[in-house]
């Protein structure tokens, strides 16, 4: 909850390669036309977050320049509608104008939003700011219509709206909105460890190293993963000061007069924030290291993916990085201050972020309901045959029904998260990655990747209808 297991992906390009795939084993070469447009709708069934989103529209002018012209139409299911109100917020940042903010400003506040418990005090006050913001974008059509027409809201109902109302709402430094994050993830952290709690730094040392370090978690580093695990903080920089609780992290939200009843913390305190951009990336200076220390952390290589993406999204040209603008932190040992007390209502200069959002071109990103959910397990007729691309993350996979297969289309691609980059015992791994590879079998569907063959493990697994492949080779 509130971030997913795996990396960030460029979804339209996953489906391009899964259709040529297809199309070579058969040795069918199809000749090249002119510039095309190509539509694809795109199911993000319980993500967590929005990084598939933000890294499609990011690579949307490399396929331009290529020949092809992407229509993408998202839509994204959770159960939780703070969630949601979360995933605006993050897209509103990774959308916001350079106007109104510089580009490595924008990256640090994007990571302190999307992986701090605590937040500084100038993240603080940009997350008041666009609260105001989006709660004018969520009960006005004609603000929304202005500011982010990207956005739709038409599948969410009257009661899900008025909990994004609720969310915004929370985030504004009042009396009654209180979020006392490090008291929760403390009582949090006591639970789930118990007896363990006193030697709790052992604990953390064995999950990294013995555990996540043997997945795919090679590049995150030992003093930024146990500083996570004890305060819930997990992008920091010296310079930084971290003392404003971060309210995105709340669920459960109920009006209670002018105050807020809600269930503290209730996301992950094992695996952590770094999965989604942290760990691998195509500048391979940054994921060196040397006598088991890496050269930059988890924390460094977020960092320098996000500046690219958000580059690409303002500029729509190549980022060239500059290593030099890298830290090396990650064999380094940082003084990290304490945690600071916040006054909720210190705030007197807020400044307003309405601006209209960087305008993204043939993207529209709709919003469903939590009734949704059970509509498309069930493949109910309103959602048949609409997806060309559906992406289940790992703790919506029980949800899914072998009906749920109604809503993709017969050209498809269908991505499963599982469960790799959790701490759990590695034979519960092997048996959820078991069931995945079951329901694709079973639903007539084969890999896009011989995972059989390959003597690796897998964050996620791709899948195509067996029938493309069949049709394709007779047609041949």
């Amino acid at each position: 909850m509130f971030w997913g297991l795996s990396a960030a992906l460029d979804l339209f390009e996953e489906y391009l390669n899964a259709l040529t795939d297809s199309e070579e084993a058969c040795e069918q070469q199809e000749p090249k036309e002119d510039p095309k447009v190509v539509e694809i709708n795109i199911l993000l069934f319980g993500s967590n977050d929005p990084r598939h989103v933000i890294k499609t529209m990011a690579k949307m002018y490399a396929h331009k320049a290529k020949g092809t012209t992407p229509i993408i139409n998202f839509y994204m299911v959770d159960g939780c509608i703070e969630i949601t109100a979360r995933n605006i917020l993050l897209l509103a940042i990774a959308l916001e104008k350079p106007e109104s903010i510089n580009l490595r400003s924008k990256v640090h506040l994007f990571m302190d939003i999307y992986g701090n418990s605590l937040l500084r005090a100038s993240s603080y006050q940009y997350l008041v700011g666009k609260a105001k913001s989006l709660l004018k974008i969520v009960t006005d059509s004609e603000w929304l219509e202005r500011l982010a027409p990207i956005l739709s809201f038409e599948n969410l109902k009257y009661r899900e709206r008025d909990g994004l109302e609720n969310a915004f709402n929370f985030w504004l430094p009042k009396e009654g909105h209180v979020f006392k994050i490090q008291e929760y993830w403390c009582d949090k952290l006591r639970k789930l460890m118990g007896v363990r709690y006193d030697h709790r730094n052992g604990a953390f040392d064995w999950d990294l190293n013995m555990v996540l370090k043997d997945r795919e978690g090679q590049q995150i580093c030992s003093q930024e993963y146990r500083y996570w695990r004890e305060t819930g903080i997990a992008f920091t920089y010296p310079e930084y000061e971290y003392s404003k609780p971060n309210k995105t992290l709340s669920a459960g939200l109920v009006r209670n007069g002018d105050k807020y009843i809600h269930r503290g913390y209730i996301g992950d305190m094992q695996t952590g924030p770094f999965s989604a951009f942290g760990l691998m990336s195509t500048d391979e200076r940054l994921l060196r290291s040397a006598h088991g220390e890496n050269d930059y952390r988890s924390t460094d290589v977020t960092e320098r993916n996000l500046l690219e993406l958000f580059h690409e999204l303002i500029t729509e040209t190549p980022y060239e990085h500059n290593v030099k603008d890298s830290r090396k932190y990650g064999s380094v040992k940082l003084l990290m201050s304490k945690t600071l007390m916040y006054n909720e209502c210190d705030i007197n200069a807020m400044h307003d972020y309405e601006n209209p959002w960087i305008q993204m071109k043939n993207i529209k990103i709709n919003f469903l309901s939590s009734e949704d959910i059970f509509k498309l397990r069930n493949g109910e007729e309103l959602w048949r045959n609409r997806f060309d691309v559906a992406f289940i993350s790992y703790n919506y996979f029980a949800f899914l029904k072998d009906s749920f297969m109604n809503v993709l289309k017969e050209k498809c691609l269908l991505i499963l998260e599982t469960k790799l980059m959790s701490t759990i015992r590695k034979e519960d791994v092997t048996l959820f990655e078991e069931k995945l590879m079951n329901y694709a079998k079973v639903n007539n569907f084969t890999s896009v990747i011989n995972y059989g063959a390959l003597n690796k493990k897998h964050s996620i697994l791709k899948y195509k209808r067996k029938k493309d492949t069949e049709e394709n080779c007779q047609n041949n």
